[in-house]
This record gives C-alpha cells, structure tokens and sequence, in this order.
C-alpha cells in the first residue's frame, strides 16, 4: 500500500489560486497515471486532471485553461495548480495514483472552499 498526503486545500475567494500538493510515500517514477479528482456534496467523484507516465495530461472541460497538474518525480509529488477559482469548484479533491505493481491508491482528500 501506498500513502498519499495531499495538502493545499482552503478557503479562497472567487478569482483567487491554489496550489494542491501530493506526496506518496513510494517512489512516483514507476507510476503508470497520476491524477486529482473532486467531490462536492450530493455529487458523484469526478476527475479533475489527470497525467500519464508519458507526460500526456487530461482535463475536464470546466477546468481546462484554469487548472494545471504537474509532477516532480524527485520528490513523489504530484501538483494541481488551481487558478481563477470558482465556487463551483468548491469540494473535496483526492489525490491518486496507479502503479504497475503496488496497485490504485487515494490519499485522504483535502478540501477547497470558494467563496466570498
């Protein structure tokens, strides 16, 4: 099993930026699919960006051309740059990440709030 601490989340005004972090606990290098979802009450789990081994990056169309993920294999950590915020965008995002040997993992989920 691996661990996924995310962190970054918070209570940001409408317009405003965040910066998501997730760091595993094992090397990120032999990851297949790194990716940040969201989940906002009454609503079902969806994915927000995702970014393959080849570097290859996907988004949801709400939040392409605002949000921007990132990895840095040096230090297991995966990025979700997050900028003119919505409240829309308000919920909780998880992290995850897909190894070839050590399975699907999710961290603990870190919530965003938008609001004014």
């Amino acid at each position: 099993q691996v661990q996924l601490v995310e962190s970054g989340g918070g209570l940001v005004q409408p317009g405003g930026s965040l910066r998501l972090s997730c760091v595993a606990s094992r090397s990120i290098f032999s990851s297949t699919f790194m990716g940040w979802y969201r989940q906002a009450p009454g609503k079902e789990r969806e994915l927000v960006a995702g970014i393959y081994n080849s570097g290859n990056t996907n988004y949801a169309d709400s939040v392409k051309g605002r949000f921007t993920i990132s990895r840095d294999n040096a230090k297991n950590t995966v990025y979700l740059q997050m900028n003119s915020l919505k409240p829309e965008d308000t919920a909780v995002y998880y992290c995850n990440v897909d190894y070839v040997f050590h399975g699907n993992n999710w961290g603990q989920g870190t919530q965003v709030t938008v609001s004014s």
